[in-house]
């Protein structure tokens, strides 16, 4: 078996210091030519050296890995965000460790510390609902060591860069294309629990009042954001006289339509709907649905800038004060929807 490659083999090779070729191999700054540079990194990649990078990580003080808290892998728009994170992590050299919270506020707390604890240099946070709340999560972050972007959802009480998608704005547009296609009779099948949720219900709202429809409390059908919870409650729907559906999750979506097939029902010739997220799931089902989008890559991008920004000032000692980004939705107009 051939022995590991250290940094002694290589400043003997070059005939310079242990010192000069650990700060060569780092890129840390240093008083080097650019021959004796030259000369470092060709004997590295001759010999085969593969940093230590616990070791580097002295050197550098810094890890390499960033922290990614989100509360349900299994939802289509969260492993879409985990996977595009990962990937601009990877481009800058960084590793993304990715953990679920199962929605749990005591979960996210724990995590936000173990995470820490293991030394990631940065933390990418999706938090439970219940962290929409001040409490244990909140006193956690307010004492974290690490630079971290809130994403998506908002924790109360802490003042911290955060990158998220109107919601409220995301919920009007959903329901004014609805309103526009004759129907007034609008249910909406909304997480209430969630802040993201009540943002979308209240632009929900805002689009019934500008044209002239009082909001119907009996068409408002609270559920989480899980494919069960939504099948459950769907069956509300037949009670109502509602034409059509705001279904505010494509996980929401997902167990409405269940309910309906398995009653013979069909969207849209019997329910029009807008679902929201638009993700891949649609494809499973015809009609393909009309449904808001939320850009995962152009959510991914600004989280990614905005904490590796914050990373290099804080080496330079230099902290900014917290930036908040709220991206715009977009409405995507496919089938699901009938005129009146």
């Amino acid at each position: 078996m051939t022995d590991k490659v250290t940094l002694r083999d290589i400043a003997r090779e070059v005939g310079l210091s242990t010192t000069s070729v650990s700060l060569v191999l780092n890129d840390r700054p240093c008083k080097i030519s650019a021959e004796s540079r030259r000369r470092i990194k060709e004997a590295a990649r001759r010999k085969g050296y593969i940093p230590n990078q616990i070791a580097r990580s002295l050197v550098t003080r810094r890890s390499q890995t960033i922290g990614l808290i989100v509360p349900n892998i299994e939802s289509r728009f969260f492993s879409s965000l985990a996977r595009r994170l990962e990937l601009g992590c990877r481009r800058r050299g960084y590793l993304l460790l990715i953990t679920n919270s199962d929605d749990s506020a005591a979960n996210d707390a724990e995590l936000v510390q173990t995470l820490t604890n293991r030394g990631v240099d940065g933390l990418f946070i999706v938090s439970s609902t219940a962290n929409e709340e001040p409490g244990a999560l909140a006193e956690v972050l307010g004492s974290l060591p690490v630079p971290f972007v809130t994403v998506d959802r908002r924790v109360e009480g802490v003042s911290c860069d955060r990158v998220a998608f109107n919601n409220e704005a995301g919920g009007y547009l959903a329901c004014r294309y609805l309103l526009d296609a004759g129907h007034e009779r609008i249910a909406c099948l909304v997480n209430v629990s969630s802040g993201t949720g009540r943002e979308r219900l209240e632009g929900y709202e805002r689009a019934l009042r500008e044209r002239g429809v009082e909001p119907d409390p009996s068409l408002v059908l609270p559920c989480d954001y899980y494919i069960s919870d939504a099948y459950a409650v769907a069956g509300k729907l037949f009670a109502t006289d509602a034409t059509a559906v705001f279904a505010s999750s494509d996980n929401i979506a997902l167990g409405l339509l269940k309910c309906l097939y398995e009653r013979g029902l069909r969207v849209p010739r019997d329910y029009s709907m807008v679902s929201y997220d638009n993700s891949a799931a649609d494809v499973l089902f015809e009609p393909a649905l009309t449904s808001i989008e939320q850009n995962v890559e152009e959510l991914s991008s600004a989280a990614l800038d905005v904490l590796f920004r914050r990373i290099e000032e804080g080496e330079r000692g230099e902290l900014g004060e917290p930036e908040e980004r709220i991206l715009m939705p977009r409405l995507v107009i496919k089938d699901s929807v009938l005129a009146r």
